[in-house]
């Protein structure tokens, strides 16, 4: 198999985000001579021109594509047009570039939020076409699995070596605690969280509780990308996860225990649940490169808990002494 990472020139767009720190972290230990980190400061990837000097600059031999625009349900159903728009841009132009420059591996980091309304559960690759995506992510699901189809064109007009990989819901230290935008781990672990500090005795949760999802610790999902990048040749697409299925009302109970949040759990039908199942078969990960997450969600959750209350703390304090001034 071709060696894509060892003595290669990467080129990561995403990668001073979240996700992207620990991949590059990986692929240098891997031993790439150089990653080049894309960042949204430096060039707009949803135009083409800005594109192309990014490549100018990276030279890579292989790309991975990790940025994004992306949210939790409030920010999809918010900006399902900026959503779709800048996640099919950026990717199409990214591809074609590659493809242009004649660059050796192009990999694409999908969704879960790509696969059916009412996937049969585990989500297996082969029912990611039978239907169409839940209604409030379906824009940005739609615009990534679009990708997927045009590196499968590509390698088979143009030889183009894309690889395409499908992540469910991520967390960890370092995850995006906005409110506005943030993911459902995060903004539970703050709700829950404030809620002990402030003493409140109730915490309002959207929905109903009912639906279920399945959650990869950050860390696991950037040791895949890596595995991948270095090790997977192929057209299928491939799931990245846990394996493991938990109800929002079970994790949401869980995440209460971990904070130490002892009051009510309201729960707020009026808002979405969102897509009602989600849990991957991840066999083919393990077939094709040999991945298996490693972190069990306690143990994930605890380390995000620990890191949102140093950042609190650190936040606290920096408001103190502001605060203190004359």
């Amino acid at each position: 198999m071709a060696e894509h990472v060892r003595d290669k020139r990467i080129m990561l767009t995403g990668g001073a985000g979240f996700l992207g720190g620990r991949v590059r972290d990986r692929l240098e230990r891997a031993g790439a001579a150089e990653v080049v980190v894309v960042r949204r400061r430096d060039f707009d990837l949803t135009e083409p021109a800005e594109v192309a000097e990014a490549y100018e600059v990276a030279r890579p031999d292989t790309v991975v594509h990790l940025a994004a625009e992306v949210g939790g349900i409030g920010a999809n159903r918010a900006n399902p047009g900026r959503y779709f728009y800048a996640n099919m841009a950026m990717g199409m132009h990214m591809i074609e570039e590659g493809r242009r420059r004649g660059i050796e591996k192009f990999v694409q980091v999908g969704t879960v939020c790509s696969y059916p309304k009412f996937t049969p559960v585990p989500f297996s690759e082969e029912d990611l076409w039978n239907g169409y995506p839940e209604e409030t992510n379906a824009p940005y699901g739609i615009a990534k699995k679009s990708l997927l189809v045009m590196l499968q064109a590509y390698r088979e007009q143009y030889g183009l070596n894309g690889i395409y990989l499908m992540s469910v819901n991520l967390y960890g230290p370092g995850d995006n605690f906005d409110p506005e935008t943030s993911h459902v781990i995060p903004a539970l672990i703050r709700k829950c969280e404030e809620a002990r500090v402030s003493g409140a005795d109730e915490v309002i949760c959207w929905g109903t509780g009912d639906a279920s999802r399945e959650f990869l610790y950050v860390e696991d999902c950037a040791e895949a990308i890596a595995s991948a990048t270095e090790r997977f040749d192929g057209p299928e697409p491939v799931n990245v996860g846990a394996s493991s299925e938990i109800s929002i009302r079970e994790l949401t109970e869980l995440i209460a225990r971990l904070t130490g949040f002892e009051g009510r759990l309201v729960w707020d039908p009026s808002k979405p649940d969102g897509q009602p199942r989600r849990c991957l078969d991840t066999s083919r990960a393990k077939e094709r490169f040999g991945f298996e997450a490693s972190t069990s969600l306690e143990e994930g959750l605890r380390a995000t808990i620990d890191w949102w209350r140093g950042e609190s703390a650190l936040a606290g304090a920096g408001a103190d002494a502001g605060a203190a001034r004359p």
